[in-house]
């Protein structure tokens, strides 16, 4: 299996958008999806399904799906073939990226039906299609999920149809470590991640991927002691707490208090935010290493960090084994089953005038990393047994670019009560769920009812814009519910949320995220038109201020931003209130193409160096993050 997959890195998008005067272009091809919420009133609100406009069509005995420019935003250009008898299709890239036509229909052993990578300016044959049996086959690119189609096959006798996946592999929920002072050791072991064949070499925190799960009370003081003993080559490393609030020096700086090899380093967390004890927190800990960020995590230095607190006693919410932290990601494999290396081919950095640049193949924006396979807890297509009950699932999306919409194959809702800084106000009933890289998700999943049946979770397509990147197709895990149990939870009407900042009217700092250059000189993805340097202060805040600010997407394709050092709080999304599910405490935001997202914080108990940066690591490398302080 590990020999037919294979890994990329691409664009995500063009630079800017081709205007198009060709009619029957497909658009809002993701548009009418019902939406669904629980009001604060308790009713359910759905959003009207709108019908996708007639798309041009193709079909004969020799096809071609036909990209052309600007199709990244657009979609294929050809979004509906027919092949008929013995015909062989093709696919014609005309845009200046990389794209893949890959099945949504999988085969026995989990793999796509047909899986063609096509590089800019070239024509790709797609002979898998010669197996298939006759019968509609949905396609997309997994670099931008946003472009769908329908292939159409058309002939006599039998062959290949897609099947429902086996889900072989038990799920692996990661060990718990609960003391004041843990250590770490990062290492390389040899992990199992697909079902059959040699275990895969990758970088561990403590020999596991993910590493352990670190859960500890609320204003506990927590130290972590991580060792550096990963192989000759691996260089320094460095450790971010991704959304927790501590003192700058471990915070994971990029280029500050490394990780040497062979050396080991304490981190600080007192899990406390102005004095008090943080909230109910799903946090994870992963490598933050200038440059190198991408790569480090892409390996395994990955691992989830829950902080419970007082109020969750009470709730009657899951616990123990009913309270299950998954961490999606995606990865490639080689031959014998091992990683693929996205990496090793650059691109290479340059400077220009002063700022950072990156030019060759895999410059921005064709430089996101993604995989072939969707694993869950480090596994691909793994099962889990519940009873017939219900069970608190800590949704984590660690992919370095792929966005996923989460979805029961049953139809029924996740009820989301949280973010992964807290608790939100009240719970959200949502048929799908979207999460971009870095983001999490606190839902809760009712079996009752349900004994012998069998329920997928899945990525689907993303519906609630047409703007938007989109996101990746595939089934992520499968629960088998067996007989029904005693069950002491409960689902609360309300919650006991964080209390949220009274934010200033006026905007304090604007960060817009864009890219800058072009292909001859050198480009990069800059905040406010500059490419990241460490020893730039982009804003200095003043402790003890509250401050309000603007994140602005300029680009034409998704961002998924992300802030240090505070927990913030959503004003307003394209200058209206935020969605249910956005009136917590947040880190990270997604940010459509033209998307302005205004959050507020107030700075308190440490002063030093932060970052602001997208969680799109490849984008992160190569620019989008910039330094703010915190000064006295």
């Amino acid at each position: 299996m590990g020999g037919r997959a294979f890994t990329d890195r691409m664009g995500m998008g063009p630079a800017r958008t081709v205007q198009r005067r060709r009619t029957g272009r497909l658009a809002g091809w993701l548009a009418g999806a019902v939406g669904l919420a629980l009001a604060a009133g308790g009713a359910l609100v759905a959003a009207p399904p709108s019908p996708p406009p007639a798309a041009a069509s193709v079909g004969g005995t020799s096809v071609t799906i036909l990209i052309e420019r600007g199709d990244a935003t657009q979609g294929f250009s050809t979004p509906t073939v027919t092949v008929a008898g013995d015909g062989t299709l093709s696919v014609t890239n005309l845009d200046t990226y990389d794209h893949t036509v890959t099945s949504v229909a999988l085969d026995s052993a989990g793999v796509p039906l047909f899986d063609v990578k096509v590089l800019h300016g070239t024509t790709m044959a797609i002979p898998a299609v010669d197996g298939l049996a006759s019968g509609t086959y949905e396609f997309y690119c997994r670099f931008h999920p946003n472009m769908r189609g329908t292939l159409v096959v058309d002939r006599a006798g039998g062959g290949t149809t897609g099947v429902e996946p086996a889900y072989d592999q038990s799920l692996v929920v990661p060990s718990v470590l609960t003391g004041s002072h843990l250590r770490l050791r990062m290492r390389e072991a040899h992990v199992r991640v697909l079902p059959t064949g040699p275990r895969t070499p990758m970088w561990t925190y403590a020999g596991t991927w993910p590493g352990p799960t670190i859960r500890r009370p609320a204003g506990r003081d927590t130290r972590v002691t991580f060792i550096n003993d990963l192989p000759r080559g691996a260089g320094a490393m460095s450790v971010h707490l991704h959304g927790d609030h501590h003192a700058a020096k471990d915070d994971g700086q990029p280029t500050r208090f490394l990780i040497q090899r062979g050396r080991s380093r304490t981190y600080h967390y007192p899990l406390t935010y102005g004095g008090e004890p943080e909230p109910s927190s799903f946090f994870w800990y992963h490598d933050h290493r200038m440059d190198h960020t991408a790569r480090n995590n892409w390996r395994g230095l990955q691992g989830m960090f829950v902080v419970k607190d007082a109020d969750g006693r009470t709730l009657r919410l899951p616990t123990g084994a009913r309270d299950v932290p998954l961490m999606v990601a995606d990865r490639s494999f080689n031959e014998g089953n091992r990683l693929a290396n996205p990496f090793a081919a650059g691109p290479q950095m340059v400077h220009r005038h002063g700022e950072m640049r990156f030019t060759g193949e895999h410059a921005p924006p064709n430089d996101a990393t993604t995989g072939t396979h969707v694993l869950v807890n480090g596994r691909y297509l793994p099962h889990l047994d519940v009873s017939a009950t219900r069970y608190r699932l800590r949704l984590l999306n660690a992919s370095s670019a792929s966005a996923y919409t989460f979805a029961l194959s049953d139809g029924r809702p996740l009820i989301q009560i949280g973010t992964g800084n807290g608790l939100l106000p009240r719970p959200v009933a949502r048929p799908e769920l979207l999460l971009g890289p870095a983001q999490r998700a606190d839902v809760l999943v009712d079996f009752h009812g349900e004994e012998g049946t069998r329920v997928a979770l899945r990525s689907v397509p993303r519906t609630d814009s047409t703007a938007g990147t989109g996101s990746r197709t595939a089934p992520l895990m499968q629960f088998r519910v067996q007989g029904a149990a005693r069950d002491p939870s409960l689902l609360p009407t309300r919650l006991p949320t964080p209390e949220l900042v009274r934010a200033p009217r006026r905007v304090t700092k604007t960060w817009r995220f864009d890219l800058t250059g072009d292909p001859r000189t050198g480009s990069a993805w800059t905040i406010n038109g500059r490419a990241f340097d460490p020893d730039r202060v982009d804003h200095r805040a003043r402790l003890g201020t509250v401050e309000r600010w603007r994140l602005r997407n300029t680009s034409d394709v998704t961002h998924y931003v992300h802030i240090h050092a505070e927990q913030w709080r959503t004003l307003s999304r394209d200058g209206r209130r935020p969605p249910p599910w956005e009136r917590g405490l947040e880190d990270t935001w997604k940010l459509d193409p033209g998307e302005v997202v205004e959050v507020a914080a107030r700075f308190t108990d440490y002063t030093g160096a932060f970052m602001i940066h997208c969680h799109m690591l490849d984008h992160e490398d190569h620019g989008m993050m910039a330094r703010f302080d915190v000064v006295p």
